[in-house]
């Protein structure tokens, strides 16, 4: 008899595809999977270590299950990822409970490793961070199957000074396209409506393979494929955006005009200190071109404040920015610091509770401009894909092409007509409240 899984996924959207491919893989190989701590006869944690606090949720979830193990409560504990990957060696001398660890790149490995664990056999699987991406693994979906990921490349070659992902995901590598087009062609057949493009960097895909950048072909041949509705693009670096990828969006009906760029900052002297390849001013141009080209894009973007060096100029001058360019979805980090990366190691690191304050102010001018851009969504008839529905309420919980999922906020959708998780429907915005948007079905305001 096979034993029951519980499968826990920390971080990322990226690592929640890998965390799919060893589900799609355990599962084709007759595993059964649980939610529940007490049924469970193995425990498998997919990790994250991107910045301290993904680090701790990591580390305190391997130190509960260790407890299990420990007690005898599961047979066997199993860690992947990269909090695995990087801090093998650690895991292996403090946590004795755990019987198998899985690097980044040998996710491939994890029925043999839980055979072998099975056994009795504690035996730990690596492989070259150069290692090609994995493909050909029918994934099991857990977003609940209307949209999904397709991660489209591994690794970065950014180096960025405060950035550990080379460290643990290697150099960048491209999915090859032929993968990706049969990859989400069993998605679309399997019920996804929304494609969620993401990497390290998407703008960068094909360089190693073929030579130039193929977003742009990507993504025509996504938009080929019958039940996709939707074509979101994540993580595009701003100085890989050509006029190309932006006549690709602004020609395709199913790529939705929503980007999301990492700028992390606005000042010159703080982005040369990250390793950044943009400074402001061409930050500024490059979010001018794309309005002007696309004038009902959505854009998002990242900051990180306290990085080392950085002076209350400096943060003066981030604040002028985002003021200025009213970037319609933002989130701020903190600067985490990070071993094994040069930024750890500058002079002028900076107090938590200056990092605090700076944070702080930067939220609250943000969440000025996301309000007043909400309150000025009503009246407006938009597409929404249906997401869920609130119990016991006629309401629905819905998102627009502006809002990816997790990150962005929500349009609560008022009727009292049936309706499906995926469906997608006009809906006419009433009213706001702070990053959320109500509203009506279009069709029941003009019946």
């Amino acid at each position: 008899m096979k034993k029951k899984i519980l499968f826990v996924s920390l971080g990322c959207d990226k690592n929640l595809v890998d965390s799919e491919m060893m589900l799609g893989l355990l599962s084709k190989n007759g595993y059964e999977f649980t939610d529940d701590e007490a049924s469970a006869d193995i425990v498998v944690i997919n990790t994250c270590c991107f910045i301290n606090d993904a680090k701790e949720e990591s580390i305190n979830t391997i130190l509960e299950m260790a407890e299990l193990r420990k007690s005898g409560a599961i047979e066997a504990l199993i860690v992947a990822g990269c909090l695995a990957q990087r801090y093998r060696e650690e895991i292996q001398t403090e946590i004795p409970e755990v019987d198998a660890i899985v690097g980044t790149m040998a996710i491939d490995e994890i029925v043999g490793t839980l055979e072998e664990v099975c056994r009795g056999v504690k035996k730990n699987h690596y492989k070259g961070l150069d290692e090609k991406p994995l493909t050909g693994v029918e994934r099991v979906v857990t977003t609940g199957g209307h949209f999904a990921y397709l991660k489209i490349a591994e690794g970065c070659d950014k180096h960025c000074t405060y950035c550990i992902i080379p460290r643990v995901r290697g150099s960048y590598r491209s999915v090859p396209m032929e993968s990706l087009i049969e990859e989400a062609r069993r998605l679309a057949d399997n019920g996804v409506r929304e494609l969620i493009l993401v990497a390290q960097e998407t703008t960068l895909y094909g360089m190693d393979l073929y030579g130039r950048k193929a977003l742009p072909e990507l993504l025509h041949r996504l938009c080929e494929i019958n039940g996709l509705y939707w074509i979101r693009i994540l993580y595009c670096y701003p100085e890989e955006i050509t006029e190309e990828l932006i006549g690709t969006i602004r020609q395709e009906k199913k790529i939705c005009h929503y980007l999301d760029l990492p700028i992390q900052h606005a000042s010159d002297r703080v982005l040369k200190r990250m390793g950044r390849r943009t400074d402001r001013e061409q930050l500024e141009n490059i979010v001018g071109r794309l309005r002007r080209e696309i004038p009902d894009i959505c854009l998002r973007t990242t900051l990180i404040t306290g990085f080392p060096g950085e002076t209350e100029e400096d943060h003066e001058e981030l604040l002028d920015f985002v003021d200025r360019m009213e970037f319609d979805r933002l989130g701020v980090f903190m600067y985490s610091q990070e071993e094994d990366t040069p930024a750890a190691v500058m002079e002028g690191q900076i107090p938590e509770e200056v990092k605090q304050e700076r944070y702080e102010q930067l939220m609250e001018l943000q969440q000025a401009i996301a309000f007043e851009a909400a309150e000025a969504m009503a009246d407006r008839v938009v597409d929404a894909m249906i997401e869920g529905r609130i119990v016991d309420e006629n309401v629905y919980l819905a998102r627009t092409f502006r809002d990816a999922p997790g990150v962005d906020g929500f349009l609560f959708v008022n009727t009292e007509r049936e309706l499906i998780t995926g469906d997608f429907v006009k809906v006419r915005i009433t009213a706001s409240h702070e990053y959320d948007l109500i509203g009506g079905l279009e069709d029941e305001f003009t019946e």
